[in-house]
Parts: C-alpha cells; structure tokens; sequence
C-alpha cells in the first residue's frame, strides 16, 4: 500500500489583505484555475498555503503562486492572465532558473514585451542571434506576434532600416478575383494581423507615417521577386502557403544587415491539392545549415483562451488518429 503524499506547506509573506484577495479571485477562480491546470489540491488559511499533489507540481505550483503575488504588487490579476502563467511551457520554466536568468525583453514605443515561456524565449534568442529564423507551430502560440515585435525593436535600435511584412496570395476558400482593388489591395484584409500588432506596438499614427515613408512595408510575396533586401527586418507570414519554389524565391532575396522570418503552421495548409508546402518542405533542407534556426511550438504553447489550446490539441488528436488525406483543415485565425 501506497503511503500518502505528504502536503506542500510554504507562506507567503508579507501579507496584505488587499493583495491576496487580488492572488485568489472572486470566489477564489484563480486558485481552482491553478488547481485544475495542474491537478493539485490547494487549501490555504490566510496566507498559509499546503498544496496536496505530485512533488514536482506542487513545488512548480509554489513558485507560480509567489510569481503572481509579486504581481499582485502592481496589477490586478485576471483569470486570463492566471492562464497565460499557466501555460505548461511557463511552468517548465519556472522549474528552470536558468531560463529566467537569461530572459529577453523587447523595447516598443508603447512599452516592453516579455516572451512568456520556455519556447517563446528561445524562439526570440533565436531570432535575436540568426539571420534566417522559422517559427513554425498552430494558431495563437505568438510566433507572428513576436517575430513583429523583434522587427519593431531592431527598428526602434536603428539596427534594421526598414521592415517588410509578407504573405502569400493564397486564397483560403475565399475567391480573391471577387474583392475590389488590385492585387496589394485585395491581399491587404490578409495582412491584417500584422497591421493590428504594428498599431498596438506603434500606434496608428506612426505606422501610417512610417507606411507612408515606406520604412515599413506590406505586400504579397509575389511583389519579392526580383528585388534584394539589405539592413531590412523582414517576416513571411502564413509561409505554409509558399510553394517550394516560392519559398526558395523569398529566402534567396535575403541581403546583408538583414533578418527574417518566416512563420507558419503545416497543419493548415490552403493550397490547392497536390501542391507541396514550401514551408514543409524546406525544414527538411534547411534543418542542418548554420545560421538557421527552427522553433517548433505545441498546443502547450497557445497564448489566447484556454479553449483555443483545446481546440488545438482536439484537431490534433482527431487528425493523428485519421489515415486519409489532410485537406479540408481551418485555416489560421
């Protein structure tokens, strides 16, 4: 017979009333959100904490605990934001404290942005210390986020002279030929994520200026032929709808002083059948040359509602589980 598990006691100090009824939550939500997340036991009175579970969770929940009381100082804590500690990969890095010694920040005209967990740091090092950088993994783990937010602070450091943001042309069970405006005008409502984090890292004004400047600069992949990019920061969104020669075409626009990106998710491809992924094609090639680097991201990874990472490791498990062909996925929100 197995013998219990003994409780995880700690305090945390100092304590203040208001704070720690900003850690708990109404009704104590965030508590049961760690509870649940974890699959511990948490019962406390007061400030006195004893976590009932696995030895490794409950140390990794001890340390997330203090982490949002040191936030409590400064924030009002909501379960969206409890959940964005949560993730699994902040966790993993709370067990590591090397990876908190190294942590990245990146400097914005509204303000910094911190990398949440294990993989979004190395992803960000990686972009920071590569010239050709890929990110490749399913809708809301930040891979484009990011990667714009590293372009803004390279510009905002005079390190980059220009930003250039692309995507593929690709129609996603939409017909492009039925929208108004040429080709730039007609891809523009697909660039839109890129706008929206530009404007939240910018401002609106600004970007518009700088657009207008042609510092930064929005245009379909098909617009890269041809040219040579030096001291630019540029990123390729939705590159699983590259083809393999429309990938080779980008990388190989790529000058001195410049930085890419490329981002993408080989679940979701929108080509027509029998087309190969650029994307999935290249990280076969490309995976052992010095100078590139590849960050893979999991459902463990996701940054928006709790749902989402649901709903993407659901689609995972139903697609692993078929033997038939992969067509017919959603495409990237």
């Amino acid at each position: 017979m197995n013998a219990p598990i003994e409780p995880h006691r700690f305090i945390l100090e100092p304590f203040e009333a208001h704070r720690f009824a900003n850690l708990c939550g109404q009704f104590d939500e965030h508590l049961r959100l760690i509870e649940q997340r974890l699959a511990i036991e948490i019962r406390n009175r007061g400030n006195q904490f004893e976590l009932i579970g696995e030895p490794k969770l409950t140390s990794s929940a001890e340390q997330l605990l203090r982490r949002l009381y040191r936030e409590t100082k400064a924030t009002e804590l909501s379960p969206e934001m409890v959940h964005l500690f949560l993730q699994e990969s902040a966790v993993e890095a709370l067990e590591n404290p090397a990876v908190n010694e190294v942590s990245v920040s990146l400097r914005t005209r509204k303000g910094m942005i911190r990398p949440r967990g294990l993989n979004q740091q190395r992803y960000v090092k990686e972009i920071l210390g590569n010239d050709i950088n890929f990110g490749i993994g399913p809708a809301g783990t930040g891979k484009t986020y990011l990667a714009v937010a590293c372009a803004v602070d390279a510009l905002e450091r005079e390190q980059v002279r220009r930003i250039l943001l692309v995507r593929p042309a690709v129609e996603a069970g939409e017909k492009l030929g039925f929208l108004p405006g040429d080709l730039a005008q007609k891809i523009d409502p697909y660039l839109r994520p890129l706008y929206d984090a530009l404007y939240e890292m910018l401002g609106f004004e600004h970007v518009a200026k700088l657009i207008e400047r042609q510092v930064i600069e929005i245009a379909p992949l098909a617009y890269m032929r041809g040219r040579t990019l030096n001291n630019s920061f540029i990123i390729l969104d939705e590159s699983q709808n590259t083809t393999v020669e429309q990938m080779k075409m980008f990388l190989t626009r790529i000058g001195f002083g410049s930085t890419a990106v490329i981002t993408g998710d080989i679940t979701q491809v929108d080509l027509p059948r029998g087309t190969k992924s650029g994307l999935a094609h290249v990280i076969s090639v490309l995976k052992d040359v010095p100078g590139i680097s590849f960050t893979h991201f999991q459902p463990k990874d996701v940054v928006r509602h709790p749902l989402v990472q649901r709903i993407v490791e659901a689609y995972e498990r139903f697609e692993n589980a078929q033997a038939g062909p992969t067509e017919g996925k959603p495409h990237d929100a």
